[in-house]
This record gives structure tokens, sequence and C-alpha cells, in this order.
């Protein structure tokens, strides 16, 4: 195991990486010996500002070695192009996979950074033809690109939208079939799948694309915090300043 720094921060994340990956993770950092449970996600398994993620919160309560390979505004692109990653979870006694959005997958309109998923990379040539009038050299972020392909044209952003939630659906898939033990499929939002596809994290993800991959799953697990649980969480980051509106 690898350590990295991340400079002076207010919250120390611990970053580390495991067998050699391009990728880094925080605590809780037990053995990866075969009795860990393995838990994948984005920026809720992470635990961007918390001082302790929930995989932490697993492991104090149930005694469990819990790995955490949360990765900030990441896809399960990042986890399924990284060889040390999806061992690590093949290996796992259980697996947890957070429902990530379907915005940071590299698809056939646009290319993402394959470690930080949130950075748009290029648009392909199907895309430029799509929206001819749209300069995409402006882009740093996906969502960013996205929210004004939608503003220019919601009509043609439906044909954009609709292959997202189709690349996300194959890449669920593959993922989820190289697990010798059927992972536990986490959906962890303010809203029920059934109010999803829209703007609101997980992006895009609707209640049939997860019907869809749950065959794949051992199990469905629904968490939608009301609004004071949301409160109460926010009341226990920890950021700088210049960090509070990400936070929020």
């Amino acid at each position: 195991m690898e350590t990295h720094s991340i400079g002076a921060k207010e919250l120390d994340y611990d970053l580390r990486s495991y067998g050699g990956s391009r990728l880094v993770f925080r605590g809780p950092h037990p053995p990866v010996d075969g009795r860990h449970v393995a838990f994948v996600g984005g920026t809720e398994t992470f635990g961007k500002f918390l001082p302790r993620p929930y995989p932490a919160l697993v492991q104090e309560r149930y005694g469990l070695p819990c790995v955490n390979l949360g990765i900030a505004n990441a896809s399960i692109g990042a986890h399924l192009g990284d060889n040390a990653v999806v061992t690590a979870c093949r290996e796992a006694r259980i697996m947890v996979i957070e429902v990530t959005g379907a915005h940071n997958l590299s698809n056939r309109f646009y290319t993402v950074h394959p470690r930080r998923n949130d950075r748009f990379v290029r648009a392909t040539e199907f895309l430029r033809e799509l929206y001819c009038e749209v300069d995409f050299a402006d882009f740093v972020f996906t969502k960013h690109m996205l929210m004004v392909l939608h503003a220019t044209c919601p009509h043609r952003f439906a044909i954009v939208r609709g292959e997202l939630q189709r690349i996300w659906c194959v890449r669920m898939r593959e993922f989820l079939a190289q697990m010798p033990v059927a992972p536990l499929l986490l959906w962890f939002a303010g809203h029920s799948p059934d109010r999803g596809g829209g703007w609101e994290e997980p992006l895009f993800v609707t209640a049939e694309m997860i019907e869809e991959v749950a065959p794949l799953a051992f199990a469905v697990l629904k968490v939608t915090p009301d609004a004071a649980t949301c409160a109460a969480r926010r009341d226990e980051m920890v950021h700088s300043e210049t960090e509070r509106s990400a936070a929020a």
C-alpha cells in the first residue's frame, strides 16, 4: 500500500493506493486479504468533507474490516478501468457498490478523464455534429457542459441523455458480472429511484435502470435520508472557507 499526501487541509483524508493502482482512496485501510468488505462508489462513499465516511461507521459498528474504494465525483468507469481495484473487489467477502450518476462515463458523445471522471476531455464528432453551434473548448467539467447543452436545445439533449443512460447500464453490468459474489447495490440519495432520472445525484439514473442491473446484485438497498438528516450531516462537515460552496 502506498501513502499519498494532499497537503495541509482541515480534514486529513489519509489517501493511499492499493496494489499499484493509480487511484487513491481514504480510510479505513485494513488488509485486502479476502476477509474484507469492499465499498465502491463516488462522493458519498468517499465521504468528502466528512470526518468519518459510512464505510468507517460500518467498520466501527460491526467490527468488519472495511476497505473504502470511493472516489469523489467518480463513475463506475474509474473502478472498472483499474485492475488493482477490480481484484480488491473480486477478493472481498462482501462488496457494496454505490449507484453513481450516468454523466461521468465516457460514451459515444464525449470522453472523460479516466481517473477524474468529472473532467471533460473531448467531444466526439457525433456530439459536434449534434451541437454544431457549441464551442466545446470552453468546458472543463462534464456537468457544466451537459447543462449548457440542455439549455441550448432540450430536444437534442434527450438524445445525449439516452446515450448516457445506455452506457451506464452497459458499464454497470460489465462490472457486476466480474464479481464472484453478487454485490449489494446501494442507492444513497435524497430521493427514491422512482423520482430519479433528472439533475439530482445520481444524475439521470432511473428506477428502470436499477431494475435492469439488479439481477446481477444480491439486493438493492435504498437509503433516502430526509431533509433533517441531510442538514445534520452538513453540520458535521469539515471544510475551509474556500470549500464552503462545494460542501453546501
